[in-house]
């Protein structure tokens, strides 16, 4: 929330350094807490995303982060994992994707909970940029299934996640500009 005396610029995306690695574990500590406090304590559990999953995001370029300056300083807003090509997980869904076309994979998103809207931005930034995009949540994740549903994307069915041995389930969307 703006207090009186803060001024802040156009929010606006950037590709994270290894120097954002701090504020992005705050960021990812935040959600787990917000997740676990709204009835979603095991999507993310108390270690998901772990640290070397974050280092290798940043090492690949694959974390776009959102952000804004407050004051002359700059604030991360929330961040997202961008992947490109296909998603080994989506091989196999229960229902049917919306098309077999190319598409980005949104993983990782958390928001900072500095501004509202975040999540919707960054959503609204990789429609913009790359068309065909691709998320699952957990079932549990009540707050996510509805910014990705506000926002355009279809509930396509349920896929299993293949790097955990329970609690796999996830609902799969996928919004498609034609």
């Amino acid at each position: 929330m703006k207090g009186l005396s803060e001024t802040t610029s156009e929010r606006r995306f950037r590709r994270a350094t290894m120097d954002d690695l701090p504020v992005m574990l705050k960021i990812y500590q935040h959600a787990r807490e917000l997740m676990a406090a709204n009835g979603n304590p095991t999507q993310w559990g108390n270690t998901f995303p772990r640290e070397e999953v974050i280092l290798d995001d940043i090492r690949q370029q694959r974390t776009m982060l959102l952000v804004d300056e407050a004051d002359g300083k700059e604030r991360v807003l929330a961040q997202f994992a961008l992947c490109t090509g296909e998603d080994p997980t989506y091989a196999h869904i229960d229902g049917a994707w919306l098309d077999d076309d190319s598409y980005v994979t949104i993983h990782r998103i958390a928001s900072s909970g500095i501004v509202k809207g975040a999540a919707k931005d960054c959503i609204n930034w990789c429609i913009e940029h790359y068309g065909n995009v691709r998320a699952d949540t957990h079932p549990n994740n009540k707050a996510m299934q509805h910014v990705l549903e506000s926002n355009g994307f279809a509930r396509c069915g349920l896929i299993q996640l293949l790097d955990r041995p329970t609690d796999t389930t996830r609902i799969a969307y996928q919004r498609h500009e034609w």
